[in-house]
């Protein structure tokens, strides 16, 4: 029988970076296995419900790629898929556990178990409560049903259960700890509405889950899972749980320590498919052959998945793999079709915005049009982190006039020869196919070494100290494009104070070894 999962989140927030990465790995594990999931809202704690949960949560998978079978909008036989809707259903099975004599209904107030729970602790007990609401005879519970006394429903430990050896998928041979868990566990709260634990056995049970992958923090309560299963005469599912994700420094990955919000990755621009193949690269074991960075798409991911090739350990995020993971992705999707119009169209949204004057012009074409753009980004493949960045990364590409309110990278006279020397070249050139053979003699005849400049005709195009190759950057602005960007700086204020007849000798700063400012001369 083919599996299947679910993804089971609270509508408390936003869907973060551990709820993507249980859903991914509920997501590969049915998918490699030809099964389906379901995605299931666990909403029966009203006090923590957050309206636009919901929707949140679902925009975060659909961005992810990660499409559940059933669930909200997406009716199917395990119906309705909030928890709240399946009320009729856990009271039913908390009045077989009573009939049972599995469970039983406990009056105490919150004032009365707090007294009771200092008084176990002052005389060395483990215990959480004393047990009072067991004792009492039926006719006393009805009597105070009657009178409609707000009562919890309680599972009854004292209930001797033998639970059969368990082995997790992931955590391997787990011993049951009940001693973790509190005093006779409750199953059914004063609002009547469930706890976590019944409402999730009893849901895994009536939709057919074959397998529960989810973290690592429902590992204490997996024996009193197991316990309700076997009260209920059911066969418990297999379990998996997913270790906790880290900060680098060790630390536990909350909103305390950045972005946590999927939707705070999406924002800030990173490609889904790095985040999925982040989460994925991440808990991988020793054992695992494949590299730590090792690019791969949701379609690979799904053909490669091995539960096995991961550990208990807790994982961290490394902040570093995602960048590098990203400036990969980037290239990666600008050569699928299907792809490729989807992140030029958000790549060109970015980019109007900070160069709203970009535009076909006397002496340039568009600079903000696809294809341009993908050229851009083809050349910025190392450097590009994110999209978002381009317009700061790629700035020489769409713009030149940073070199007029920035500091000149030597003396005016020198950048003026320079600068000058190289716009008559292209003048005088039908094309710039030759610029790589003209950057490497140029220099050479005026006395100049090549990277001081380079570092001038950087600075003259777009104001820039680092970047790609100049002769990139030429090839790709065009020749209209460069004669504008040098004549505008030539005629700028910055060069307007050179002596004439400092050109006469234009090399001979180099007399005195300061050939760049902060640059001696070697």
């Amino acid at each position: 029988m083919p599996p299947l999962l679910r993804f089971a989140p609270s509508p408390t927030g936003s869907l973060h970076l551990g709820g993507l990465r249980t859903a991914l790995f509920n997501h590969l594990f049915a998918r490699n296995l030809g099964g389906k999931w379901i995605l299931r809202i666990e909403d029966t704690d009203a006090s923590r419900y957050i309206p636009g949960s919901v929707e949140d949560i679902q925009n975060g998978l659909k961005w992810a790629g990660l499409e559940y079978d059933f669930g909200p909008n997406k009716n199917g036989p395990h119906g309705p898929y909030y928890q709240s809707q399946r009320l009729d259903l856990y009271h039913s099975y908390v009045r077989k556990l009573i009939e049972s004599g599995d469970a039983y209904r406990c009056f105490c107030s919150s004032d009365e178990l707090e007294v009771k729970r200092q008084h176990l602790k002052a005389s060395g007990s483990l215990a959480t409560y004393d047990r009072a609401c067991r004792k009492l005879t039926e006719e006393d519970v009805a009597r105070r049903i009657k009178l409609k006394q707000p009562h919890v429903v309680r599972i009854d430990d004292v209930k001797d259960i033998s639970l059969p050896p368990f082995t997790d998928m992931i955590f391997g041979e787990v011993r049951d700890a009940q001693g973790s868990l509190p005093t006779d566990p409750i199953l059914l709260k004063m609002d009547q509405f469930p706890t976590y634990h019944l409402a999730s056995v009893v849901d895994d049970h009536e939709m057919g889950i074959t397998h529960v992958l989810r973290g690592e923090e429902w590992l204490p309560s997996l024996p009193l899972h197991r316990s309700l299963y076997n009260r209920l005469g059911w066969t418990a599912p297999a379990y998996g749980h997913l270790p906790l994700l880290l900060n680098p420094d060790g630390s536990k990955m909350s909103k305390r320590h950045g972005d946590v919000r999927v939707s705070d990755f999406k924002e800030k621009g990173w490609e889904s498919s790095a985040i999925l193949n982040w989460l994925a690269l991440s808990g991988r074991n020793a054992n695992n052959k494949e590299p730590r960075s090792s690019i791969a798409d949701l379609q690979m991911l799904v053909k490669e998945f091995k539960l096995s090739d991961y550990t208990r350990r807790r994982a961290v995020l490394d902040p570093e793999l995602l960048s590098q993971l990203n400036r990969r992705h980037i290239q990666l999707e600008l050569k699928k079709p299907e792809r490729r119009h989807e992140i030029l169209d958000r790549t060109i949204q970015v980019l109007k915005p900070v160069y709203p004057h970009s535009e076909p012009s006397m002496t340039r074409s568009d600079l903000v049009n696809p294809d341009y753009v993908t050229r851009v980004l083809e050349l910025l493949e190392d450097r590009l982190d994110r999209i978002d960045e381009l317009p700061a990364v790629g700035r020489i590409f769409f713009e030149g006039t940073a070199a007029l309110t920035t500091e000149l990278p030597c003396k005016p006279h020198l950048y003026l020869t320079v600068t000058s020397g190289f716009l008559d070249w292209v003048e005088a050139s039908p094309d710039l196919s030759q610029a790589k053979s003209a950057l490497n003699r140029l220099p050479g005849e005026l006395g100049v070494s090549k990277g001081q400049y380079m570092r001038i005709l950087r600075h003259a195009l777009g104001g820039e100290k680092n970047g790609p190759p100049v002769g990139e950057v030429l090839s790709l602005i065009g020749k209209g494009e460069v004669k504008n960007r040098l004549r505008t700086m030539l005629a700028s204020d910055a060069l307007a104070v050179v002596d004439t007849e400092d050109i006469d000798n234009p090399v001979g700063i180099l007399v005195s070894g300061e050939t760049l400012k902060g640059s001696p001369q070697k």
